[in-house]
Protein backbone atom coordinates (compact mmCIF):
# COMPACT_ATOMS: atom_id res chain seq x y z
CA UNK A 1 0.00 0.00 0.00
CA UNK A 2 1.05 3.40 -0.49
CA UNK A 3 0.34 6.35 2.34
CA UNK A 4 0.47 9.95 1.82
CA UNK A 5 0.00 12.25 4.91
CA UNK A 6 -0.39 15.78 3.99
CA UNK A 7 -0.70 19.39 6.01
CA UNK A 8 -1.49 22.69 4.18
CA UNK A 9 2.36 23.32 4.12
CA UNK A 10 4.17 20.22 3.25
CA UNK A 11 3.71 16.59 2.72
CA UNK A 12 5.29 15.17 6.08
CA UNK A 13 4.85 11.08 4.80
CA UNK A 14 5.05 9.11 1.80
CA UNK A 15 5.80 5.59 1.04
CA UNK A 16 4.96 2.09 0.82
CA UNK A 17 3.44 0.64 4.34
CA UNK A 18 2.28 -2.64 5.93
CA UNK A 19 -0.60 -1.28 7.55
CA UNK A 20 -2.30 2.12 9.34
CA UNK A 21 -4.03 2.85 12.04
CA UNK A 22 -6.33 6.27 12.19
CA UNK A 23 -8.11 7.91 15.28
CA UNK A 24 -11.61 7.89 13.05
CA UNK A 25 -14.19 10.01 14.56
CA UNK A 26 -16.61 6.75 15.18
CA UNK A 27 -13.47 4.57 16.42
CA UNK A 28 -10.17 4.00 15.82
CA UNK A 29 -9.69 1.76 12.99
CA UNK A 30 -6.99 -0.08 11.11
CA UNK A 31 -6.49 0.06 6.95
CA UNK A 32 -4.53 -3.44 5.47
CA UNK A 33 -3.56 -4.16 2.05
CA UNK A 34 -6.90 -4.58 -0.57
CA UNK A 35 -8.66 -2.52 1.79
CA UNK A 36 -12.42 -1.66 0.81
CA UNK A 37 -12.61 2.22 -0.72
CA UNK A 38 -14.22 4.20 2.32
CA UNK A 39 -13.40 8.13 3.52
CA UNK A 40 -13.11 9.03 6.84
CA UNK A 41 -12.78 12.04 9.26
CA UNK A 42 -10.24 11.88 11.71
CA UNK A 43 -9.92 13.31 15.65
CA UNK A 44 -7.72 13.98 17.45
CA UNK A 45 -5.10 11.64 18.09
CA UNK A 46 -2.21 9.38 16.24
CA UNK A 47 -1.76 8.08 13.46
CA UNK A 48 0.57 4.51 13.54
CA UNK A 49 2.29 3.73 10.61
CA UNK A 50 3.44 0.15 10.22
CA UNK A 51 6.28 -0.26 7.66
CA UNK A 52 7.40 -4.08 8.00
CA UNK A 53 9.09 -4.39 11.15
CA UNK A 54 9.14 -0.13 12.29
CA UNK A 55 6.32 1.62 13.82
CA UNK A 56 5.78 5.86 12.86
CA UNK A 57 3.49 7.73 15.10
CA UNK A 58 2.01 11.24 14.09
CA UNK A 59 0.37 13.46 15.97
CA UNK A 60 -2.95 14.93 14.46
CA UNK A 61 -5.95 17.09 15.68
CA UNK A 62 -8.15 15.92 13.24
CA UNK A 63 -8.56 15.40 9.62
CA UNK A 64 -9.69 13.16 6.41
CA UNK A 65 -8.86 9.97 5.16
CA UNK A 66 -9.07 8.45 1.50
CA UNK A 67 -8.44 4.91 0.68
CA UNK A 68 -8.69 3.94 -3.03
CA UNK A 69 -6.80 0.76 -4.55
CA UNK A 70 -4.20 0.25 -2.22
CA UNK A 71 -3.77 4.16 -1.77
CA UNK A 72 -3.85 6.41 1.57
CA UNK A 73 -4.47 9.70 0.93
CA UNK A 74 -4.60 11.77 4.69
CA UNK A 75 -5.19 15.21 4.76
CA UNK A 76 -4.54 16.98 8.52
CA UNK A 77 -4.18 20.70 9.46
CA UNK A 78 -0.68 19.52 11.63
CA UNK A 79 1.25 17.13 12.30
CA UNK A 80 3.36 16.84 15.84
Amino acid sequence: MFLEIITPDKKVFEGEISGVQFPGSAGSFEVLSNHAPLISSLEKGKIRVRDGRQEKYFNVTGGIVEVLNNKIIVLVPSVS
